[in-house]
């Protein structure tokens, strides 16, 4: 049996779980949320209800809503954990109530539409809730089983193919790329078909193949909408809700308002990029590629939100651009300090800090970020957890 990897969100949700608050675990399908919970299973020794959302009869169970049920159903366990938890009608209310009245209960759930989920646990569990994401596996989390050397090489791979926990499992490259085509047509897209009632799936596929080639680039929704035959804000709509079941994300246009910026317009990344290889078509190694730029920012940026997030870091993500072309690929706003990336696949491929933002925000940090450095960008340096790359 092959050893799991320890995911890095395990032990912050572990000590999160306290009674009167809400653990949410939320993160796109296939990426280990059922596995991740009967690890932290195996670290309680406190009795526990597993219950999952999917089950009829768990939703017939959860739907009559009084204090006495649901003490009925816990028994003497404090420790009720809900898996897919956004199938249950009406969850929100229904954790509101049991976290205000059963003493001592402890709650963790999970979902794989945030959309979803969040649609029916935000309002009533404000100031009762903490939420944690969880993504693909992340380069960080990596480190349990890869040297330096080993890196390099699977490096090349994932940014073919991406980082599906199951993929490691998987050793040939045909297996590879056929979980990943049933995955884009079975589960990927199933929340936002099956919650957003839309019948033409494949305007959605048609979308993202054409984000998947402007990676780096900011996204037109009105020429994008006469490609698709669709209006803006139907473009609009469709990328909101790629963003909120993960398998897009998007970058907004840094500006302080200078005469040259560009002032909105947003940049649309994939969260893996084995989902936009597998959308493209196109799943040739990268020494016979003329996209590894592409694939290497959205990679690394996607490593770098992972971190953030698992960081728990505050900070704002942004690209800068003027309307002469110069430009920064990724600015960090954090601790009231400018972080300015240029993000290179190259390592002998230089790049200068562009002179009207090196004029304009003198006290901005600049780095440039390529294939030999990028671990000190992803990772924490040292066990400093303010100490970033």
């Amino acid at each position: 049996m092959e050893k799991l990897l320890t995911r890095s969100v395990e032990k912050q949700i572990i000590k999160s779980l306290v009674p009167k608050k809400v653990i949410v675990l939320l993160g796109p399908r296939r990426v280990g949320k059922t596995i991740l919970i009967n690890q932290i299973i195996r670290q309680i020794t406190e009795p526990y209800l597993l219950l999952n959302g999917e089950d009829v009869d768990t939703r017939k169970k959860l739907a009559y809503r009084s204090t006495q049920n649901y003490l009925n159903l816990l028994g003497i366990k404090r420790l009720l954990i809900i898996d897919e938890a956004q199938k249950v009608p009406d969850i929100g209310n229904i954790l509101k109530l049991m976290i205000d009245e059963i003493e001592g209960l402890k709650i963790l759930v999970t979902g794989s539409s945030a959309f979803d989920i969040n649609k029916y646990t935000g309002e009533p569990l404000t100031g009762r809730k903490k939420t944690f994401n969880l993504y693909a596996l992340s380069e960080a989390e990596f480190d349990q089983t890869e040297d330096l050397i080993q890196r390099a090489a699977n490096l090349k791979q994932r940014l073919v193919y991406g980082n599906y926990p199951e993929l490691i499992h998987l050793k040939d490259i045909e297996d590879k790329t056929d979980y990943l085509r049933d995955l884009v047509n079975s589960y990927l897209l199933k929340d936002i078909l099956e919650f957003e009632n839309i019948k033409n799936s494949d305007k959605i596929f048609d979308l993202l193949r054409l984000i998947a080639f402007q990676i780096g680039s900011e996204v037109s929704y009105n020429e994008i909408g006469r490609q698709l035959s669709m209006s803006k804000n139907t473009v609009e709509k469709y990328l909101n809700l790629l963003s909120k079941v993960y398998i897009l994300h998007s970058v907004s246009a840094f500006s302080r308002n200078l005469r040259k910026e560009i002032v909105k317009g947003k940049r649309w990344y994939f969260y893996d990029n084995g989902i936009r290889n597998i959308l493209i078509g196109n799943m040739n190694p990268i020494g016979i590629r003329n996209d590894i730029g592409l694939l290497w920012e959205n990679y690394i940026i996607s490593e770098r939100i992972k971190f953030q997030k698992y960081s728990r870091m505050l900070v704002y993500n942004y690209f800068w651009r003027t309307y002469d072309q110069q430009e920064v690929d990724w600015i960090e706003d954090r601790g009231g300090i400018l972080h300015a990336y240029e993000i290179k696949w190259n390592p002998k491929q230089k790049a200068k800090e562009p002179v009207a933002w090196k004029n304009a925000y003198k006290d901005s940090k600049f780095e440039i970020i390529n294939s030999e450095n990028y671990l000190n960008w992803i990772r924490k340096l040292g066990d400093d957890p303010t100490a970033y790359g």
